[in-house]
């Protein structure tokens, strides 16, 4: 059982271009959140930072992670590799501090099975249509259409692991939905009543896989 003064782990997930790395910065600027930084084999953007924003390693440095057994969850996503290292966060999680994961739906899939003696939050996040994320990958340092393109298809397949989510929100407008997944984790470590419509959730997402 998760003692009373361990953190929580809450994972936010989505397919790209759905906003996920915003509300998990969003989130870590409450007190007493940490995100955890996760390593990765692809190049940093112009706007990202070392040690900040990832930890950008060697393919060479990742596959000696794994092999050492130092990742609490690893996956390929777009030819490169991303992990998190469990020590920072087991760390964190001892000391109170709840630990938010940027982490796609095999990351998720691998921390749930893992079961870990704290309390898990996991959220999916997804965009209003299919054509608000067109819009939004077209429009970020994406200007190559393949890239874009190739997003677009992996959308498709990524939408369907939502079932595996606690919650599943709509980035419709981000500080609402910043707002929505404040108030569900708040409900749950609390153990108060959600607002939560699963139905109208559904709808959704008949709409954007039909």
């Amino acid at each position: 059982m998760p003692l009373e003064k361990d953190g929580v782990m809450i994972i936010l997930s989505s397919p790209s271009g759905a906003g996920k790395t915003t509300l998990v910065k969003m989130l870590s600027e409450i007190d007493n959140y940490e995100i955890s930084i996760s390593h990765t084999t692809r190049q940093p953007r112009p706007n990202e930072k070392f040690n900040e924003d990832y930890f950008f390693v060697k393919e060479k440095e990742f596959k000696r992670l794994i092999k050492n057994e130092e990742f609490l969850e690893y996956a390929k996503v777009f030819k490169n590799l991303y992990g998190t290292t469990r020590t920072p966060v087991i760390d964190n999680l001892n000391k109170g501090k709840n630990v938010l994961f940027d982490i796609d739906w095999q990351g998720a899939d691998q921390i749930k099975n893992k079961k870990l003696d704290y309390k898990l939050i996991t959220f999916f996040i997804l965009p209003p249509s299919k054509e608000v994320l067109f819009e939004r990958l077209s429009n970020r340092d994406m200007k190559d259409k393949l890239i874009v393109d190739e997003r677009m298809k992996q959308f498709e397949r990524d939408v369907l692991h939502w079932i595996n989510y606690d919650y599943v929100v709509i980035n419709d407008d981000l500080k609402k939905c910043f707002l929505r997944i404040k108030n569900l984790i708040d409900a749950e470590i609390n153990n108060d009543s959600k607002d939560y419509d699963s139905d109208f959730i559904r709808d959704h997402i008949n709409k954007l896989t039909n």
